[in-house]
């Protein structure tokens, strides 16, 4: 709760008025009852019509300001929870995008998902109906104790006395209730989780007749959901008749004793009428509190699991040193990079592994010796060096490595043995953003953004311009592609670019990487999407844009890299050969059997 409280720190003012509004309109709260004992006392037994005038005046008076004061208080607090809802928000996305991609193989998409909207609103409703009017409903609470003690303080304790069974009512109320929450934030995970996954392939369910399948999965898993929802409905309904029940208990006191008292002389009737109304005001906060518990509990659930996340720290492979903060906890996009960590000069592009290992799994856990037992090594003591200007291309069998050392290079992972250097500098030292700005990277799998043309291709870089764009798109030859489409440049695009063939959206992607005028060009397995026709226009662009660059390709075809300086050929997570192509060929190796597979029965072969 302190954690949470202090996204109320920049908006303290706000909360201070909100807090006073509370407090005015917890004393107005006491003077309908004290008005009624003043007329049954006083105005009625002496006929005082005047007095009887002044006293609805002032009571429909106190009712006018009490409406005017909750309309400022909805306004307010809920303006103060719609704020902290959007910087917690933004504070998790910005969290999310510092993580490494680690993080998202082992967390399904639409758990995240639910962190960022459902998790936030859970908590936006603590802000706007919980925090803010509990001090309410306490000052309401103790306003009324203080009125009932000082109009007889004997009939005070009598009404008093059903209390520790509202409290005890109230623990057990609490212990389970939260149980139930945490369940049901659990639950709303995994339905978020199972319809982002299966939505996206629902076209390989569709193709395979799984939809019974699939909805009985949906099924058990929404039940699971719905069964911890009737669990805190069960705990709600059980709560309030029991509150509702020894309410009517302490009435029933204040009758029994004050109406005694009475018939004695020892108490007047408009006392008793006065108390009855402010025992059942001091119930209703009590009810009130009890549900801004239920409220509280369900956003303690939530905040354990946005917590959870915001406090899995980012590797240094992710994170910018010297991030700035803007105040409300969220780290600022334009931070400054810390003066004393070295930035990567733009030179040649020379690239170096130095006695590479790798593996998936924990990347938190210590690396564990060469020699160990068990460990799944994706690469095993990979070295090699990528002199400027170089073409080099990287091939073997699937899982032999190839798009692992892509990775590294792009400190999207970090080895746990080993180093990688560019431009013989330890990229482990150097923000990833300085890195990643001197590549460019068209992968296999294409993936482009619910956008215009022109946005997917500049991705809102700073320095790339209009012009930037069309000289990318026309140089990879997919200019008379986009001139085709009814806005140009500025047809938006369906959801990951459904509206275009596969090789338009592979063309789409080499503009992207290209437009920037990257000092080293990566393509991995970036033709294999597109057809002959294609395969050849790309072929003959890439051959202008790789002249100067560094250039690594990791290819299938191996027709496409015949022409490379050099081939790096890996069998098992190792470098087992590296020669040009007719180097390879001589020797008679891996490479020869892979090129005899491929061009096996064409007159290549040969």
């Amino acid at each position: 709760m302190r954690r949470l409280l202090a996204y109320l720190r920049p908006y303290r003012w706000h909360v201070a008025a909100a807090v006073a509004i509370l407090i005015a309109a917890s004393g107005l709260a006491l003077i309908g009852p004290w008005l009624t004992k003043i007329a049954i006392d006083q105005a009625f037994p002496a006929g005082d019509l005047r007095l009887l005038a002044l006293l609805a005046g002032v009571y429909v008076g106190s009712l006018l300001v009490a409406a005017v004061l909750e309309y400022a208080r909805t306004l307010l607090t809920t303006w103060i929870g719609q704020r902290v809802m959007e910087d917690l928000r933004s504070q998790i996305f910005a969290h999310l995008q510092r993580l490494e991609l680690a993080f998202f193989d082992r967390n399904p998409v639409g758990r995240l998902m639910t962190r960022v909207t459902s998790d936030v609103e859970a908590l936006n409703d603590m802000f706007t109906s919980g925090v803010v009017t509990i001090f309410g409903d306490v000052f309401t609470i103790g306003a009324i104790v203080t009125a009932m003690l000082i109009l007889d303080w004997r009939l005070a304790l009598v009404t008093f006395t059903v209390l520790p069974l509202v409290f005890a009512s109230a623990w057990l109320f609490r212990t389970r209730v939260r149980r139930a929450y945490r369940d049901i934030r659990l639950r709303l995970a995994r339905i978020n989780a199972f319809l982002q996954e299966r939505i996206t392939g629902m076209s390989v369910t569709q193709l395979f007749r799984q939809e019974d399948q699939t909805f009985d999965r949906f099924d058990s898993i929404n039940r699971d959901h719905l069964s911890a929802h009737l669990r805190s409905i069960t705990y709600y309904a059980l709560f309030f008749p029991t509150v509702e029940i020894l309410a009517a208990l302490a009435m029933a006191l204040i009758i029994w004793y004050g109406g005694s008292e009475s018939l004695r002389g020892a108490m007047t009737v408009g006392t008793i009428a006065a108390f009855l109304q402010y025992a059942r005001r001091f119930f209703r906060p009590i009810q009130d509190l009890s549900e801004k518990y239920n409220i509280l509990q369900s956003a303690m659930a939530s905040s354990e699991r946005v917590f959870r996340l915001l406090d899995r720290e980012p590797h240094p492979v992710e994170s910018e040193p010297g991030t700035a903060d803007d105040g409300r906890g969220i780290e600022g996009p334009d931070s400054v990079a810390d003066p004393g960590v070295q930035a990567v000069p733009v030179r040649g592009g020379r690239i170096e592994f130095r006695n590479v290992w790798f593996r998936y799994g924990d990347m938190d856990a210590d690396a564990p010796p060469p020699d160990a037992e068990n460990v799944d090594w994706v690469l095993k003591d990979v070295s090699f060096t990528v002199e400027p200007g170089q073409r080099i291309a990287i091939v073997g069998a699937t899982g032999a490595g190839k798009s692992t050392l892509i990775n590294l290079l792009m400190r999207f992972y970090r080895p746990q043995r080993g180093t990688i250097f560019l431009d013989d500098i330890d990229i482990s030292t150097v923000p990833a953003r300085a890195v990643r700005s001197r590549m460019g990277l068209v992968l296999q799998d294409v993936y482009l953004f619910s956008d215009t043309v022109v946005r997917n291709i500049d991705l809102g870089r700073p320095d790339i311009g209009p012009r930037e764009v069309e000289e990318a798109a026309r140089r990879v030859g997919v200019d008379g592609y986009i001139d085709r489409l009814p806005d140009g440049y500025d047809q938006r695009l369906g959801e990951r670019g459904s509206n275009l063939s596969a090789g338009e959206r592979q063309l789409l992607s080499f503009a992207r990487a290209l437009a920037g005028n990257p000092d080293l060009l990566i393509l991995d397995e970036a033709t294999s999407a597109v057809d002959s026709e294609i395969e050849a226009r790309i072929e003959l662009a890439l051959e202008a844009l790789m002249m100067g660059r560094t250039s690594l390709v990791i290819a299938h075809r191996l027709s496409t890299i015949r022409n490379a300086d050099r081939i790096l050929v890996m069998h098992h997570g190792e470098i087992r050969e590296t020669g040009t192509h007719e180097e390879l060929l001589s020797l008679g190796g891996l490479y020869t059997r892979l090129h005899r597979l491929q061009f096996a029965g064409s007159p290549s072969a040969a």
